[in-house]
């Protein structure tokens, strides 16, 4: 890898970082950046290095929420524990599962929440005015923790977006709490996935701190802006990193 090569990469990092802070899918930039700068690289190796620069962002901005956020810890909690141990199984099963099984149903699934939001502007504005009950806590804890977090092992790509919207329905929190709280368990998620493939050996450990420094600095400052300008922001980015992922992974699909 040249140096112009290197500082793209480094680039695209930060700016994963900052749109991961957000509302997810910082993976559709820094991802297909590395195999850019890597055309040979594994595509476990690649999966691996690219966790590890994720969670340095992920777990910063979870900290930089969390400062100014009040979150529902009763679903946060134990959702961020699953999401530890089933994306982990889902890590050792994308040896597997051909990706191609995925593409076209969390296509569907994009374009059904990206209709969902578009057409509901008061959706995740702000809080609901209710208390989620036990059932509805519980059944947003195994959806985000389990199937959300086996999901991102052994996929990834919109796995934060799906913790958003998933919270802002499951338990009625507006776009910036989801956001918060979608970062913690998507920390969860990335270290999961990390112990598998570090496991496994398949982590470029000094490429991957480099990216993940960069990946923090652009987390910090995603967090931050999003704090500042509230879930309308968060909303309209939402709206344009979902359309982004129909397209790529349409184009993944039949281009």
């Amino acid at each position: 890898m040249d140096m112009a090569h290197g500082a793209v990469l480094l680039g695209a990092a930060a700016g994963a970082g900052g749109v991961d802070a957000i509302v997810g899918g910082g993976g559709l930039i820094q991802l297909p950046t590395l195999l850019l700068a890597y055309p040979t690289l594994p595509a476990a190796a690649a999966l691996g290095t690219n966790k590890l620069a994720s969670i340095s962002g992920t777990s910063t901005a979870a900290a930089t929420y969390l400062r100014r956020t009040k979150v529902d810890r009763r679903v946060l909690i134990p959702a961020a524990a699953l999401a530890v141990v089933c994306a982990g199984f889902g890590a050792l099963s994308a040896s597997r599962l051909p990706t191609s099984v995925f593409r076209p149903i969390v296509m569907v699934l994009l374009v059904c929440v990206a209709a969902f939001v578009a057409f509901r502007p008061s959706f995740g504005a702000q809080e609901a005015n209710l208390e989620a009950s036990r059932r509805r806590r519980l059944t947003t804890t195994l959806v985000a923790g389990m199937g959300i977090g086996f999901y991102d092992g052994i996929f990834g790509p919109g796995t934060g977006t799906f913790l958003i919207i998933c919270f802002a329905v499951g338990i009625g929190t507006e776009f910036v709490t989801s956001s918060a709280m979608a970062k913690v368990v998507n920390t969860g998620t990335n270290f999961g996935a990390l112990l598998i493939f570090a496991t496994q050996g398949h982590v470029m450990w000094a490429l991957g701190a480099g990216m993940g420094a960069c990946n923090i600095v652009g987390a910090r400052l995603g967090a931050r802006l999003a704090l500042k300008r509230g879930a309308g922001f968060v909303r309209v980015v939402l709206l344009v990193v979902v359309a982004a992922m129909v397209v790529k992974m349409g184009f993944d699909q039949f281009g």
